[in-house]
């Protein structure tokens, strides 16, 4: 199985504050993998340093055997690496189609109306919905489109980041099952969560990251074998 994405020794942070503190992963063509931990573990910072909007401070970011570290985020779209942002993140006051439309700006565009038929039968809600105001959709709605959205931009890999925060727990099964789907069509995923327990229910491998620093990493059943694991940072 090839690596996709190589995120080496990465560090980086705001001002004189260092969230990232040196963390190594991997995630491989066609897996799902889980990046765990709680509010103020570097998750997002982790995130955006990737998708070129923190600047990293050392270490390497390969995708695809390219050189990433410090692209410019138009680059990283380029390369199909697209980010579904926590907090979903749509634009209020631009429609569904809209929002959709703009997923292709910057890749995806010669495909635009392939893509567009096929989040619309991914999501048929948002079909329902296209000529609604993003920001008047409920909070499970916004994040399908803010999903679709970046489906339009035919990633390689999809970094998810939060996608159940917020949401009942119905459509949190949905969201779990939604992302099994993605990836059984062959999306790489790297989901980025707290929701521990479902995260672990269909990732290949896991991290966990706490303070910065990588503590944890293995398959589900491994991460769920260790006791101190489970206690400390799964709340298991």
């Amino acid at each position: 199985m090839s690596t996709l994405l190589q995120i080496e020794d990465l560090a980086s942070g705001y001002g004189r504050v260092e969230v990232l503190r040196g963390v190594s992963l991997h995630v491989n063509a066609g897996e799902i993998v889980a990046l765990l931990g709680s509010n103020g573990a570097g998750k997002t910072t982790l995130n955006n340093t990737v998708s070129g909007l923190v600047p990293a401070w050392r270490g390497r970011v390969v995708f695809d055997g390219a050189e990433l570290t410090n692209a410019h985020y138009r680059a990283v779209v380029s390369a199909g690496l697209i980010q579904v942002p926590e907090g979903r993140k749509v634009f209020p006051n631009l429609s569904v189609a809209e929002n959709l439309a703009l997923g292709a700006y910057t890749r995806g565009r010669a495909n635009r109306a392939r893509n567009l038929a096929r989040v619309l039968e991914i999501f048929p809600r948002l079909a329902e919905r296209r000529p609604q105001l993003a920001g008047t959709l409920s909070g499970g709605e916004q994040q399908m489109l803010a999903i679709a959205r970046g489906l339009m931009a035919e990633p390689r890999l999809l970094i998810l980041d939060e996608p159940s925060l917020g949401l009942s727990p119905l459509l949190v099964e949905e969201m779990f099952t939604l992302i099994q789907r993605l990836n059984a069509d062959g999306l790489a995923v790297l989901l980025v969560e707290q929701n521990v327990a479902q995260s672990l229910d269909i990732a290949q491998r896991a991290y966990v990251l706490e303070n910065g620093h990588l503590r944890f990493s293995g398959t589900p059943a491994e991460l769920l074998a260790s006791r101190e694991l489970k206690q400390a940072y799964l709340g298991l």
